[in-house]
């Protein structure tokens, strides 16, 4: 069995106020070796089987048209893990 995992983020040009909160609570909380935070999503995708092209194509057209909006949304990475 393996799973696909798919990584969406908000497009860099677009502002992420959910990493903002997180930046200003590090922040608050005496953390200041990081300048920005950005929150995206993580999917895993559970394929019975091996891991063909033709299942990496699909997972690539499913994370394209649905797991991400294309308008705000890039889908950063594709990866399989055994």
């Amino acid at each position: 069995m393996a799973t696909i995992v798919v990584d969406v983020m908000p497009k860099a040009e677009l502002l992420d106020p959910q990493g903002k909160a997180v930046s200003g609570a590090l922040s608050r909380l005496g953390v200041d070796q990081f300048t920005s935070v950005r929150i995206g999503k993580r999917f895993e995708l559970t394929v019975d089987g091996p891991v063909g092209e033709d299942t990496l194509a699909k997972a690539r057209e499913i994370a394209d048209e649905i797991l991400s909006n294309a308008v705000i949304e890039d889908v950063i990475g594709i990866e399989v893990v055994e």
